[in-house]
């Protein structure tokens, strides 16, 4: 059954000493223009924890090639870890529970924790582990990781940017940040190949995921 349809509701020779002056000046501002972390960030180093209720863990594709749909998970666990002096020593641990999609059209869910799609009574959980951090311009940082869907792994570049850090009237101190990638779903064995009269596909290959992230620091724990 189409839930998808209209019906339902990522050895050179030695130069003169002229020529090496004249190559200083270039080696000298690449150096400059390097990316460095910000001081100001060094005081957010520590553990984090995604706020569910203040953040959208989501996807988008799109659909009969003429339109998106979008959807999101709303149950996930959450291990942070920020480092503002060595952004190379954060992290991150995700675990998103299948079964908790959501796209606001009930026959469209279930048909998405099917067989054809995530399959979440044998595959309850997919998971994003990053391995490295880069901060690749203000307040930009790649993160690559392993998203694992289906018990198929492979690894992702998910681009995050940094947007502020705030202490609530709670006290509590909450950072955000913005974050997407792109997928091939077949890569990951999401293969619904439903096809068009006119030719294509009725759920494109292409994904979107997308982090609206908000994160309260952690209570250290005695």
């Amino acid at each position: 059954m189409n839930l998808f349809g209209r019906n339902s509701s990522f050895h050179r020779r030695a130069q003169p000493a002229a020529a090496a002056v004249a190559t200083a000046a270039p080696v000298a501002s690449a150096r400059a223009t390097a990316v460095l972390p910000d001081p100001a960030l060094a005081d957010l180093t520590g553990d984090w924890m995604i706020d569910p209720a203040h953040s959208r863990i989501g996807f988008s594709v799109r659909h009969a090639m003429v339109t998106t749909v979008r959807g999101a998970f709303t149950q996930y666990e959450s291990r942070l870890r920020f480092d503002g002096r060595d952004p190379a020593r954060s992290r991150a641990d995700l675990v998103l529970y299948t079964a908790s999609v959501d796209t606001g059209v009930e026959q469209r869910d279930a048909h998405l924790v099917g067989r054809e799609f995530l399959d979440a009574a044998a595959h309850p959980r997919m998971t994003f582990t990053s391995t490295t951090v880069q901060l690749v311009g203000k307040n930009v940082y790649r993160m690559t990781g392993d998203l694992t869907i289906k018990d198929t792994t492979r690894p992702v570049d998910l681009e995050l940017t940094y947007i502020g850090h705030v202490t609530d009237a709670f006290g509590d101190e909450r950072v955000g940040f913005d974050g997407t990638t792109t997928i091939n779903r077949s890569d990951w064995g999401l293969t619904y190949d439903a096809r068009l009269l006119q030719g294509g596909t009725m759920v494109s290959e292409t994904v979107r995921l997308q982090f609206d992230i908000a994160a309260i620091r952690a209570t250290p724990t005695v």
